[in-house]
């Protein structure tokens, strides 16, 4: 109908390309135009001036021989005053720009480790960008923006890169705990070494002690009993150390049972090596 009236309507965000006897005419913005078709005018097409997006993989080899696909996404649109170039001078545009970004991405990336391509993934996009610009600019068609939105190695490389991750992170577990169980160690041998130092410093002092408090009972004792000697009363009192120890050792529930000889002929020998013991231990303090 718009036809036979020859009017035609171009829709918002799109332009129309028009002909005269085959020849481009003008390009017509969004809304009703007048084309009289009996004066040789007619409608080639519409182009859309929205914002498209092209998403391109390539596969290719980095420098240390790993074959990866880069994935890149492409968002470009034509441009309004360039329409005519933009509808014309190409007659599939998304091959065009595939072409480019496959011609820029293998020319990159070979010259990268796979670290690197990782790494610098940002570089290689405006790269791509860059190339493209300069190309799509002389068709009539701006490029927004370029992104590598994914980097893909193969299956078994992904599995060594991380299995290598694994191992790093296991190895530096294992630092740790070797290092923390080291400190552990250190730190209970000096525990016990203190601990033997002190039990050592406690047996002394009572040691000397004991020494002490036998010297003061034989002194106090000769003193209040005339006629008595030193070796009598240490007799005494080593004998009567000696029964207090047997009845320790037979009223506890739990000691191990000491076998000494203890008849009446072997009280003397029993005090002897007693006052023997502790002399020669208080000798050596």
């Amino acid at each position: 109908m718009g036809n036979l009236f020859c009017c035609v309507q171009v829709d918002q965000s799109y332009v129309a390309i028009k002909e005269r006897f085959g020849k481009f005419d003008e390009v017509l913005e969004p809304g009703c135009h007048c084309l009289p078709w009996f004066l040789g005018s007619q409608l080639a097409g519409h182009l859309t001036l929205r914002l498209q997006q092209l998403d391109v993989r390539c596969e290719t080899k980095t420098k240390d021989n790993v074959f990866v696909n880069v994935v890149a996404s492409i968002q470009y649109r034509a441009l309004a005053d360039k329409a005519g170039d933009a509808f014309y001078k190409l007659s599939n545009t998304k091959s065009q720009i595939q072409a480019y970004v496959f011609d820029v991405i293998r020319a990159s990336v070979p010259k990268l480790t796979l670290d690197d391509v990782f790494e610098q993934k940002n570089d290689i996009a405006k790269a791509v960008e860059d190339e493209l610009e300069k190309a799509m600019s002389a068709y009539g068609y701006e490029i927004v923006q370029t992104l590598i939105v994914d980097i893909e190695p193969d299956v078994h490389v992904k599995r060594a890169m991380n299995e290598i991750n694994a191992a790093a992170r296991m190895r530096l577990a294992a630092n740790e705990k070797a290092e923390a169980e080291k400190i552990l160690q250190i730190k209970r041998a000096e525990g016990e070494a203190e601990a033997k130092y002190l039990s050592g410093l406690g047996i002394a002092r009572q040691r000397q002690a004991i020494v002490d408090g036998l010297r003061d009972s034989v002194l106090g004792f000769s003193d209040n009993v005339p006629g008595t000697s030193a070796k009598d009363v240490m007799d005494m009192v080593l004998v009567t150390q000696y029964f207090d120890t047997m009845k320790e050792i037979g009223a506890s529930s739990k000691s191990s049972a000491v076998f000494i000889p203890h008849g009446p002929g072997a009280v003397r020998d029993v005090a002897a090596q007693i006052r023997e013991g502790l002399l020669q231990a208080s000798s050596t303090h």
